[in-house]
């Protein structure tokens, strides 16, 4: 079979998850790093977005058309589920995760503290406080749907929890985030089980800063 080929930055979230994805599958992949906008990412991808994906005559853009091609191509464990409601939840879950919460935990706030706006470099604090506030009830609602068996969707970690695991990772370094993550006892545990998992200790992306030069 054809050479898997991720094509992306490390500190990318959505990069890491579905290099996350092909390692639960047990899937050998070689990354090709290649940034937004670059040639080999206008190639496949009409936005210039990463992760693009390429394997044999196959080219992919979007983690989660990526990651379903993956889930659907190689064997191993399922990462979206097969019953019908459960892959309803993780289908949910992983829009919310890439409609809501990444434009405002990661774009919004995190960028806020690595690539300050101001012309001498200060942080913007009226933007990070507004960016808080409106966390806090997110982080609440997320919470609460890791009550019941620890995951998003089924009882095993899929590739809706991963999608947002690489975002966790970043915000867990920051002062407000991290308390909230703190706070929350099922998104915590949630968190620390996939950390320790072979795939997310393969994957660690650089810190946080180093994207501001990258």
């Amino acid at each position: 079979m054809a050479e898997l080929e991720i094509i992306g930055l490390p500190i990318s979230t959505y990069v890491r998850a579905v290099r996350i994805a092909a390692l639960e599958k047990g899937v050998t992949y070689t990354l090709v790093p290649a940034a937004p906008h670059s040639e080999p990412v206008n190639r496949i991808s009409p936005a210039g977005r990463i992760p693009v994906m390429r394997h044999g005559d196959v080219e992919l853009a979007e983690s989660r058309a990526i990651a379903g091609y993956i889930d659907t191509v190689f064997d191993g464990p399922k990462l979206f589920p097969a019953d019908p409601v459960e892959a309803a939840k993780a289908e949910q879950w992983i829009s919310l995760t890439n409609t809501v919460l990444d434009p405002l935990f990661i774009r919004r706030y995190l960028f806020a503290y690595i690539f300050p706006k101001s012309e001498n470099g200060a942080l913007d604090r009226a933007a990070i406080d507004t960016a808080v506030e409106e966390m806090r009830p997110l982080f609440q609602a997320v919470d609460t749907a890791l009550a019941a068996t620890g995951y998003f969707a089924g009882s095993a970690p899929g590739f809706a929890d991963w999608n947002l695991f690489t975002m966790l990772h970043y915000l867990r370094q920051m002062p407000e985030s991290g308390e909230m993550l703190n706070a929350s006892p099922n998104l915590l545990a949630l968190h620390d089980r996939l950390a320790a998992r072979e795939s997310a200790k393969a994957t660690l992306p650089p810190p946080p800063q180093e994207a501001a030069s990258a």
